[in-house]
């Protein structure tokens, strides 16, 4: 499947949403690709009045939608003057809407809407479905702390490379600072019977020397932890960061979501994250399928 140059962004209204359309925005400009802005309404799952309240102006369920499609335009627009954007104004389950167009698209950009302080979830429903379903990167958006703090990528012992080159693409578009950060686990209680740091430092180096080939100009720093818990060492390390890229483990929702280290790193990160969901090619040219994919070692993290 050819890749358009669109960046999908979801808007729901909420102020969340409008961080991630200010988000895409500026990432539409710097990519120099299109904004598709799409609103879903679920009123016509449970009414079929939606027309306006006889004598109210810009009344009625079909013009709230389209009044919020405006509201996203506008803040997109005032992000990024002159920028190409197109609409779409759909009805039903955002997150089957939103799966749909995320076919072959550059990426997929949501807000975050979670239940906040109950437990530290911060992501709702439909940015975790994205995270684990959609067909191409996804950038969840929470409130950016720090806008000109480096790109933090993770990577797994396979080097991670669709999330490396997810990462430098950021890194480049903004000039940012590119930390790799690559995680030894280290159980509770465990004596290590001999130090694995060597393979570990080697892969690391490895991994940043292709960062640097791709993304040449952009300072590339690598870090190689050891933690008990290889979430919270991603999480520490990503402190400062204007953006986190993990990738996927698993395929969707029925098959094991996103992996447990990319669910807890979803959750708890307190900047943005882009999960990297893009698939990589077959022999043959062609885009992997899910069943090419379930054994895939690439997209882990």
């Amino acid at each position: 499947m050819q890749e358009s140059r669109n960046i999908v962004v979801g808007y729901d209204a909420s102020v969340e949403a409008g961080h991630a359309v200010r988000w895409a925005a500026r990432q539409a400009v710097r990519r120099g690709c299109g904004l598709h802005l799409v609103h879903c309404s679920l009123w016509p799952l449970m009414t079929h009045d939606l027309g306006p309240v006889p004598g109210v102006d810009n009344s009625g369920l079909e013009r709230s939608g389209e009044i919020a499609l405006d509201e996203g335009v506008a803040l997109a627009q005032d992000e990024a003057p002159g920028l190409e954007i197109t609409t779409s104004l759909l009805y039903g389950w955002a997150a089957e809407h939103l799966l749909k167009l995320s076919a072959g698209e550059a990426m997929l950009v949501v807000g975050s809407r979670g239940i906040g302080g109950f437990m530290g979830l911060l992501v709702g429903s439909v940015s975790l479905e994205m995270a684990a379903t959609a067909h191409c990167p996804v950038a969840v958006i929470r409130s950016d702390e720090h806008p000109a703090g480096p790109v933090v990528v993770a990577v797994d012992s396979s080097g991670s490379p669709t999330a490396l080159r997810e990462a430098c693409a950021l890194a480049a578009s903004t000039g940012a600072a590119l930390t790799v950060v690559h995680v030894q686990h280290a159980p509770a209680g465990f004596k290590r019977l001999r130090d694995p740091a060597g393979d570990s430092q080697e892969l690391l180096e490895a991994v940043v020397n292709s960062a640097r080939e791709a993304a040449p100009g952009i300072s590339v720093e690598g870090r190689l932890l050891t933690d008990t818990s290889i979430p919270r060492a991603i999480l520490e390390a990503a402190r400062g960061a204007s953006i986190t890229v993990v990738g996927t483990k698993g395929d969707g929702l029925i098959r094991g979501t996103i992996g447990s280290t990319a669910h807890a790193v979803l959750h708890h990160a307190k900047g943005p994250v882009l999960m990297s969901r893009r698939r990589p090619g077959r022999a043959d040219g062609r885009e992997n399928t899910d069943a090419d994919l379930a054994e895939d070692p690439i997209i882990t993290a």
